[in-house]
């Protein structure tokens, strides 16, 4: 009889005997000769052809035993039971995995080698735990169709649901690997390297080499205060970003200790290294990154670190942060510093239609959560410099629909405004090729012909604010500030209002650019109030004194793709009315009012001249600006100039006439053209004119020499333009019609009776006084004022 004791003894025996047989039989059997049946088996799950060519083996470890130094520092420290229970250990070699029909290459994943532990007593309850994964030069290929189709995605035969099976995997380790993507729908062909990196890398430790990075090149600028920023154009290595915060000494680190995201739980170190080198959208793309470990994805509420350097076009992004989940891309907290010639050229990037700037660097804290259809990200408190101009403010994305939101605040202290000029693509040839612009400015167009991206207005809604506090420009440009509050609302791009500071007053306009329509059309307003003479010419001594103003209105619509095109295409009118001043042909030189300067100086020579008023109004019909009323009063003439402006031609074609103010002996100060274009114009004495009084005189002096003086007389009758009158008309609003239609003809300025019965009374005077009298030359001035007499309609006739 046997005793209780012996039969378990034998039954725990027999048992651990068939174990041994089995886990011997396991090790000693040939695998290889299942390789052809489980080749089918893996093709027929996977819906496309499964190899394992090399040798397939198995054995048995321990993972306690098994730990190397250089394992993740978690799987390293982990000394429970379950490591010390043997494992199964499969080895495998050459597997290949084909690719769908469609795709580029034959092959979706190929691996010379693979090795995994697997616990056998999970099993029992439908759980796969793999506790270690080796792989040996891992390539993948990811390709995507026009419409979506995606080569990773399979059809696993006999799939309905779940499988009732979990897969848990443990360390992962691969020396090396390589990732190639096509994809279609973004145009983006690139080639990634992956390798583990030789030690990991502290979170915190990257974080500290960027504040110390940051500490010595703010030291080293010597920028303090709110001065701005230095703009540097990326960094490499392991830095991050570049320094361009605006502070300095001790409370640099603090800023930048900020400003740097902070962990909300403790951060996995740097495991894994990539390079990546290609295109994205037509663009060339390269960079390098510094990213967590494989088993840091496990928890999706653990930062996962992100460190990049990637160089689009010639733009540069570096990143420093953290992911949370990254796996399902929920939410983002890292510094984010941007560089680059010109901000358009992110487009292709973020699909963002952002501004033609000139160089940039930026620099700020990035945060945000994504939700399908709902994502919100946050750019705050960045600072940075556009070209010489400083910037700062912060910017808030939206996913909505019908399309996505940027709103936001942008400050600059210190504006260049030449900074302004590639917005509307006045900027020159060498700066648009500096930017990355194909467009060449003609050499033989005045007006900015390069046309507006308006395919790109429809991606993105904005509602944005603007203050540039200062404005530094040129002596001859006395422009102080500028602010606007910028909407584009499904192509409609809305300036309003944008409002200058000009010497000492305000230019406030209204802008209105339709790109939905082809082509553009445009609707503007301009008030000019208050613009000080003597701040318009600060410069000028004589000018110092003086308490003139100018002001004016105007009132276009037009239609077109560039500034070119909407000038030559306008409609409307405009007023300008200037009292109180004093103009010289160096003064205009000065100003750089070239046109101005040489008819000043062939009508007075270099001499000041005051002036008591002046007044235009123009009429502009599909690129023609035809003058109803333009006269300049001056002490010594009252000079009228008649004709068109052609904007879409740039061709001018003027007759300026003076009116010589009291008695001159001697009047051949003729009229003269305005001719030729904006680039060469063309300014002379209107020899017609000249020619006609002096063959009045030479025929005068044949039939009676004393005559022939009476064609070289100058009389006057000191008529002044109603300036009251025209200033009073300007608080009529000018009219335009809507964009794509032609002005109406209008009626030219009128004078008041207050002015005509002034002017007669003048005319009175002078009389008594003996002092002789002329009219205002030309049919433009012989309508300025109602004439109550004969006598008095006299003054405006020739």
């Amino acid at each position: 009889m046997i005793r209780p004791g012996k039969l378990l003894a034998y039954i725990v025996g027999g048992i651990a005997a068939i174990v041994v047989l089995l886990a011997i039989g396991l090790v000693a059997f040939d695998w290889n000769r299942t390789l052809p049946w489980l080749n089918q088996r893996l093709t027929q799950a996977a819906g496309r052809p499964v190899e394992i060519d090399g040798p397939l083996t198995l054995s048995w470890r321990i993972p306690a035993l098994s730990h190397s130094s250089t394992d993740d520092a978690d799987a390293a420290a982990s000394d429970k039971f379950s490591d010390y229970v043997p494992v199964l250990h499969i080895s495998v070699q050459h597997l290949k995995v084909g690719n769908p029909a469609w795709a580029h290459t034959p092959e979706f994943a190929t691996l010379d080698g693979m090795q995994f532990d697997l616990r056998l007593l999970p099993l029992l309850i439908h759980r796969v735990v793999v506790p270690a994964l080796s792989l040996q030069n891992p390539a993948v290929d990811l390709e995507r169709l026009t419409d979506g189709t995606q080569n990773w995605l399979f059809k696993v035969q006999g799939e309905s649901g779940g499988t009732g099976w979990q897969l848990a995997l443990g360390r992962i380790e691969f020396p090396a690997g390589k990732i190639s993507v096509n994809d279609a729908m973004t145009s983006a062909r690139l080639q990634i390297s992956v390798d583990t990196l030789g030690q990991s890398i502290p979170f915190e430790d990257t974080l500290a080499k960027i504040h110390a990075s940051e500490a010595a090149a703010s030291a080293a600028s010597g920028t303090s205060g709110t001065s701005g920023t230095s703009g540097t154009s990326g960094t490499s290595g392991t830095s991050g970003t570049s320094g361009t915060s605006g502070t300095s000494g001790s409370d640099a680190s603090a800023t930048q200790a900020q400003s740097a995201p902070r962990a909300r739980r403790s951060v996995p170190p740097y495991a894994i290294g990539l390079t990546v080198a290609g295109t994205y959208k037509g663009t060339a793309l390269k960079g390098n990154a510094k990213l967590g470990s494989i088993l840091a994805l496990d928890d999706p509420n653990r930062p996962f670190p992100i460190q990049a350097q990637i160089q689009f076009g010639d733009s540069h992004i570096n990143v420093a942060g953290t992911l949370i989940d990254p796996v399902h891309l929920a939410a983002v907290d890292m510094r984010l510093q941007v560089s680059g010639s010109s901000l358009a050229n992110l487009y292709p990037l973020t699909a963002a239609n952002l501004p033609a700037t000139p160089p940039y660097s930026i620099d700020g804290r990035l945060t945000g959560n994504f939700k399908t259809g709902a994502t919100r990200l946050s750019y705050r408190d960045f600072t940075g410099r556009v070209g010489g101009s400083d910037l700062s403010g912060s910017l808030d994305y939206q996913q909505k629909q019908p399309r996505p939101l940027l709103t936001g605040s942008l400050v600059s202290n210190l504006v260049q405004f030449s900074d302004l000029a590639p917005l509307v693509g006045a900027d020159s040839n060498a700066s648009k090729a500096n930017r990355g612009d194909s467009f060449r400015q003609p050499a033989d167009r005045a007006l900015p012909a390069e046309p507006f991206k308006t395919d790109r207005w429809n991606a993105l809604d904005v509602d944005m604010n603007f203050t540039g506090k200062r404005i530094v420009r040129t002596a001859n440009l006395p422009i102080e500030n500028v602010s606007t509050h910028v909407t584009m609302d499904n192509g409609k791009l809305t300036l309003d209002p944008l409002k200058f500071g000009v010497a000492g007053g305000t230019l406030d306009s209204s802008w209105i650019l339709d790109g939905s329509s082809v082509p553009l059309k445009a609707q503007l307003k301009i008030e000019a109030r208050h613009l000080k003479l003597k701040q318009l010419f600060p410069g000028a001594a004589p000018m110092q004194t003086s308490l003139g103003e100018m002001n004016g209105d105007a009132a276009l619509t037009a239609v077109g793709n560039s500034m070119a095109a909407l000038a030559g295409a306008s409609n409307g009118e405009v007023k300008l009315i200037v009292t109180d001043g004093t103009i010289s042909s160096t003064l205009l030189e000065e100003a750089g009012l070239n046109v101005a300067n040489i008819v000043v100086e062939k009508l007075f020579g270099q001499k000041d001249v005051k002036i008591n008023c002046g007044a235009s109004d123009f009429i502009a019909t599909d690129g023609v600006w035809d003058s109803r009323f333009f006269a300049l009063d001056t002490d010594d003439a009252i000079i009228t100039t008649t004709g068109k402006i052609n904007l879409k031609d740039e061709q001018m074609d003027l007759d300026v006439r003076p009116r010589t103010k009291g008695f001159r002996v001697i009047s051949l100060r003729s009229p003269l053209y305005v001719k030729g274009t904006f680039k060469k114009p063309d300014v002379g004495v209107n020899v017609v004119s000249l020619a006609m009084r002096g063959g009045v005189a030479v025929g005068l002096g044949i039939l009676a020499p004393p005559a022939a003086l009476l064609a070289l007389l100058s009389p006057s009758h000191n008529v002044d333009l109603p300036c009251t009158k025209i200033l009073g008309q300007l608080d009529k609003p000018s009219q335009a019609p809507p964009a794509g239609q032609r002005e109406k003809a209008m009626p030219a300025l009128d004078a008041t009776a207050d002015d005509a019965e002034h002017a007669a009374s003048k005319t009175v005077s002078g009389a008594k006084q003996g002092v002789p009298s002329s009219g205002v030359r030309g049919d433009e001035s012989a309508r300025l004022a109602p004439a109550s007499t004969p006598a008095q309609a006299e003054l405006y006739k020739h």
